[in-house]
């Protein structure tokens, strides 16, 4: 393994431990989660130029969030198509002339 990819994987191994730490307490100090977080994504971020400078491979966390499956994906957007719809619509409006006589018949 090439010196600075060990090295940048050692911190960044380290600034995960700390942040696991840091969140896995019972009482999590925001500054200090704020801090490890930052520190995991500097971490994370020299360990990916590490290995591009030494491979020209890109980023491995690239599609961390893209790892589920395409029909996972179009049944959670539907969904959330669904309830957006449903909550946003169109809301309808009475004519006050309208309202008047709706009351004047009960």
């Amino acid at each position: 393994m090439s010196k600075k990819i060990d090295s940048a994987l050692k911190d960044l191994t380290k600034a995960l431990k700390k942040h696991a730490e840091v969140l896995g307490a019972p009482a999590v100090s925001l500054k200090k989660s704020q801090r490890a977080s930052a520190r995991v994504a500097a971490a994370g971020a020299a360990y990916v130029e590490a290995v591009h400078a030494k491979t020209g491979v890109g980023n491995p966390f690239s599609d961390l969030e893209s790892q589920l499956e395409p029909s996972t994906i179009a049944s959670l957007s539907a969904e959330r198509d669904r309830i957006a719809k449903n909550l946003t619509g169109p809301i309808s409006t009475v004519d006050p002339e309208e309202a008047a006589a709706a009351k004047k018949k009960k």
